[in-house]
């Protein structure tokens, strides 16, 4: 079984993933490696290992796991069973190592960090979309992510059916109450976006209220985030904007309260906690 697969989930690049692994791998190797292996395990030992899902959820970050082995040893034999995107049960083996022992647990750690926290996110991010199946609703993340590893984090939720939020500041105008706050309104604010802005580049704002939201829409905005506004309050504004613009509701959503929030009729609901808080998926690597 798989999550839905989306048109976009594919892989970060190599280029980009690899700078991410191999300055989590030196990290850890420090100045002197991996003394223990290299001290206790003859170098010309070989070993046949597994990595073991402990937990059921979805997979998420083999492709880091893979990156981690293959970096410390371009010799080990990395096979993967299963691919990103699987939702998996207890112990269910996702891949297979064999090679140079020394080399399969100076790797395993970093591995496992990746894949644990990925896989974490995915499962996350799987639960609020199952959540609200059936409505129109897209789960999507946010900025709040690890910092320099927002890229998986992204791909993760991804692997986990959901959508990807902006990727940085630079990829499209969201605006919101400290920049209607510093510009002087949320007229003004959003007269200076729209005659600065790209044409490729679509505009965000974020509102608390019906009654800014009712100025965000003279003010022609294309997307609404609505936040921290309750039930009601959700209603009512997918009532008034009447498909002029894409609503997005943050705040407050959780597996116990995403379903109602979809219910609304908002077009996107964002949740920080899939990347933030995501528990780690118990992984392990068993020899």
């Amino acid at each position: 079984m798989t999550v839905e697969p989306l048109p976009f989930t594919r892989p970060p690049h190599r280029l980009i993933l690899e700078p991410i692994v191999r300055g989590a791998l030196e990290e850890d190797l420090g100045r002197a490696g991996d003394v223990t292996s290299e001290l206790t395990i003859p170098s010309s030992q070989s070993v046949t290992a597994r990595l073991v899902a402990r937990d059921a959820g979805v997979i998420a970050g083999l492709i880091a796991a893979e990156c981690a082995f293959r970096l410390i040893d371009p010799t080990l034999d990395f096979r993967a069973e299963i691919s990103d995107g699987a939702v998996v049960a207890r112990s269910t083996m996702l891949a297979q190592i064999e090679g140079s022992a020394r080399s399969v647990l100076t790797a395993e750690r970093v591995a496992l960090n990746f894949l644990g926290h990925l896989c974490g996110v995915a499962t996350a991010t799987q639960t609020l979309v199952a959540a609200v199946e059936g409505t129109k609703a897209r789960i999507v993340c946010t900025r709040k992510t690890t910092p320099g590893l927002r890229v998986l984090e992204k791909y993760a939720v991804r692997c986990g059916g959901g959508f990807n939020h902006r990727f940085g500041l630079d990829d499209a105008i969201l605006i919101k109450d400290n920049h209607i706050a510093a510009a002087g309104g949320i007229s003004a604010v959003m007269t200076r976006a729209r005659r600065a802005g790209g044409h490729m580049v679509r505009i965000e704002i974020e509102v608390d209220t019906l009654g800014q939201l009712e100025e965000a829409l003279a003010a022609g905005a294309e997307v609404i985030l609505l936040d921290n506004m309750t039930l009601d309050e959700l209603r009512r504004a997918v009532a008034a904007t009447a498909g002029r613009a894409i609503l997005e509701a943050s705040g407050g959503v959780t597996p116990s309260t995403v379903r109602a929030i979809a219910e609304t009729g908002v077009d996107y609901i964002s949740s920080g906690a899939i990347t933030h808080s995501a528990p780690s998926l118990d992984v392990g690597l068993d020899v």
